[in-house]
């Protein structure tokens, strides 16, 4: 039971990481990955930044039109802010996660040169107010795998008036989908990146926790079968368990991104475009990023983004020039397993055939043998 939890533990993030960037890990649906969600006050506008596709240098035309970006509101759960772990970590608590809903939502669909096909704005007032801009940029995300690369960006400015009057906290996430289906969703920045939440990637906010909590606990008896063991390979599992799939007591939070005018907005009260959130993630108890950016970045580690923002719309700074893609790999592991399949079943055929061998010969040898008189 141990061996297939631990199987199944291994696998799943090569199956379902979620959103944000560099995952999920197997990006079969590109289009469909979700990169940022910004969201921020500015003058009398929330401007509200939702992007797509990572890593795209190649020319259009894009696959886009099979595609549903959406970004949805949820207004009137409540959130608390008495706790100042959660908002370290989250910018608040959500008081009743298995309330979440949508009170409003922005639809968009795309043609395929990352224009503006469709958007359909719902629960707000004056959505013909709205300014969109759609278009490829530069990938705001301040991490040295998306340096000198682009993203597909839906920038909108929202009147802070099409909100309802006296609206101060803000519960928000973002989700792709083709033909119905959920492929991807964002929340809080980065969170879902990380190896131990593939398993809420395509699970409404309301539903989360439930399947964090019964996750936690599954995965605590399996981190405590392997540490209980004597063998120093069982410890040796364990320990792989423990950083990087193991649930800690500060996830059993939904993914969704808060925001309040209650206080000064950054990650993660919001979001801006400047906020370095792998740094600041890693304060408060997440550090694969931080580690990645000095292993794939250099020393010092850079702070801000490869190329300076605009100061006006769409405020995202200009993509990079266009260039071929690298080509995907070609070489399969299949044949290795493959290989590594018919090596262990010709030593077990080997080793049981001699056996059954030695096991015949020594029982005619027994029958063989003279009778006592």
């Amino acid at each position: 039971m141990a061996l297939t939890l631990l199987i199944s533990l291994l696998l799943a993030p090569l199956r379902a990481l979620a959103s944000d960037h560099a995952d999920p890990t197997d990006l079969t649906d590109p289009s469909a990955n979700i990169t940022d969600l910004f969201f921020f006050p500015k003058d009398d506008q929330y401007i509200l930044i939702f992007n797509v596709r990572r890593a795209l240098t190649a020319p259009q035309p894009y696959d886009l039109t099979p595609y549903e970006y959406r970004v949805n509101f949820d207004l009137t759960t409540p959130v608390k802010f008495d706790s100042a772990e959660d908002r370290a970590r989250y910018g608040g608590t959500i008081a009743a996660p298995d309330k979440l809903h949508a009170d409003a939502t922005i639809t968009v669909h795309l043609n395929n040169d990352a224009t503006l096909k469709s958007i359909a704005i719902n629960g707000l007032k004056g959505p013909d107010r709205v300014k969109t801009y759609t278009g490829v940029r530069d990938d705001p995300f301040n991490f040295p795998r998306f340096y000198k690369v682009n993203v597909i960006a839906m920038v909108m400015s929202l009147p802070k008036d099409a909100f309802p009057a006296g609206q101060h906290d803000f519960i928000l996430w973002g989700t792709a989908s083709k033909d119905g289906t959920e492929i991807d969703h964002v929340g809080r920045s980065i969170r879902t990146q990380l190896p131990r939440f593939g398993i809420i990637n395509t699970s409404p906010p309301a539903k989360q926790l439930t399947i964090l909590m019964d996750a936690k606990e599954s995965r605590d008896n399996l981190y405590n079968f392997f540490k209980g063991k004597k063998e120093w390979y069982s410890k040796a599992i364990a320990d792989l368990i423990q950083p990087i799939f193991q649930l800690r007591k500060y996830d059993l939070m939904p993914d969704v991104m808060v925001y309040s005018d209650r206080f000064p907005v950054g990650y993660p009260n919001g979001r801006l475009l400047t906020d370095d959130v792998v740094a600041q993630t890693c304060a408060f108890g997440d550090c694969l990023l931080q580690e990645l950016s000095y292993i794939e970045g250099g020393w010092p580690r850079a702070t801000t983004n490869d190329k300076p923002f605009l100061d006006s719309w769409p405020y995202l700074a200009e993509p990079w020039p266009k260039r071929p893609e690298p080509a995907a790999p070609t070489q399969s592991l299949i044949p290795y397993i493959l290989g590594i399949v018919l090596v262990v079943a010709f030593v077990s055929w080997a080793v049981i055939e001699l056996l059954r061998r030695l096991i015949v010969w020594l029982w005619f040898k027994a029958r063989a043998r003279p009778k006592p008189v």
